[in-house]
């Protein structure tokens, strides 16, 4: 007697057999593997293959959020951090007034500080680099993860220099690694409805492609769950994909969940567990040349993040002391955790907590 196998159960164990095989999923299976329900055999898959590249272990970091200015003169749709100069809360804050704040808040345990901030027109491109060099000769044995692809490429239009000759004046003052915000979705059609009112598409890569040039190792995210299609989506995991085939320089890819404007706003407003979950295990299946896939609780929560070592996330970010954006756009979750807690939460996974610095070095195993 012939049984007759469903068209989809057919494509999922094709799907199957190529991760297992060690073959590179194309377009038409990562689109698939968003259009089904089966994120159970999605993640057991994305499981499989993370515990392929890293075992057990997980990462974390102990660092500290920095923004030296909200004033933006972009206006992205979704972004609630921005002001204008002179608007009620816009702040620019000088390299002694940053160090005031970071010598109330830093313990002697921090590793690195991600700084990002806003696009701020009303002060020159030296101020940029002399906020990094003030943070770098105060706190010389913590890394400088710093500014986005979009900020290079508003620090090249403000300075008339080029990208390469932007990062490397960075370099001077202490940069090591450049954060991954910026990207958004990799779309020119998205970036038009959403106002993304900053670096398009092919700068942001070539940003990129030019930090891998000069020997950073740097970090990238996708911002999903607004007007994208899923085809959206695995279109931008693929394109950095293939620049990672290039340049070899990405460290680790950060799928963001996208936040409400109001903390207040319903879970209709928010993107469910369900596609969070699968876009930890997507990205897992597709990005088969980047090491690391970060669950970011400070977008999913703390619980869901365990549920997403489970399913292909390798990195829980890290102690995040003072986070803004995110927060500032409506996530309900804490603006940072403490090493204790996100050791238990990693070890609650049944996992190996692994406390790293800025390129992944182990620097304490908690067995």
């Amino acid at each position: 007697m012939n049984i007759a196998i469903p068209t989809e159960a057919k494509q999922m164990q094709s799907i199957v057999e190529k991760v297992r095989a060690g073959e590179r999923l194309n377009r038409e299976d990562g689109v698939f593997l968003y259009h089904t329900d089966d994120l159970l055999t999605i993640g057991q898959l994305a499981n499989e293959v993370n515990l392929q590249k890293n075992g057990r272990k997980v990462y974390f970091i102990e660092n500290m959020s920095l923004y030296f200015t909200n004033v933006c003169e972009a206006h992205c749709a979704f972004c609630n951090f921005r002001k204008d100069q002179g608007q009620d809360g816009s702040y620019t804050l000088s390299g002694e007034e940053m160090i005031a704040y970071v010598e109330q808040h830093i313990h002697p345990d921090v590793r690195e500080f991600h700084i990002v901030g806003g696009h701020n027109p009303h002060v020159p491109f030296q101020y940029y680099v002399d906020s990094l060099k003030a943070l770098h000769e105060r706190f010389p044995e913590v890394a400088l993860k710093a500014y986005t692809a979009a900020e290079i490429d508003f620090f090249s239009r403000i300075s008339g220099l080029n990208y390469r000759e932007v990062i490397q004046e960075l370099m001077k003052v202490g940069l090591v690694s450049l954060t991954g915000g910026g990207a958004e979705i990799l779309s020119d059609e998205y970036r038009k409805k959403m106002k993304v009112d900053k670096a398009d598409v092919s700068q942001y890569l070539e940003v990129h492609r030019t930090a891998h040039d000069l020997g950073l190792r740097t970090h990238t995210t996708m911002l999903y769950g607004s007007v994208e299609k899923k085809e959206d989506r695995i279109d931008h995991m693929l394109q950095i994909r293939e620049l990672q085939d290039e340049t070899n320089g990405f460290q680790v890819f950060i799928p963001l969940s996208m936040q409400p404007i109001s903390p207040k706003a319903s879970i209709r407003r928010r993107n469910s567990a369900f596609d969070d979950l699968k876009a930890i295990a997507i990205s897992r299946l597709m990005l088969d040349n980047i090491k690391h896939i970060k669950a970011y609780f400070i977008n999913i929560g703390t619980q869901l993040t365990q549920v997403a070592l489970t399913m292909g996330a390798s990195d829980v970010h890290g102690t995040m002391v003072k986070e803004r954006i995110s927060h500032a756009a409506g996530a309900l979750t804490p603006e940072g955790i403490t090493r204790e807690d996100l050791i238990w939460l990693i070890k609650g996974a049944g996992r190996i907590p692994v406390e790293r610095d800025t390129f992944y070095n182990e620097v304490k195993v908690y067995e």
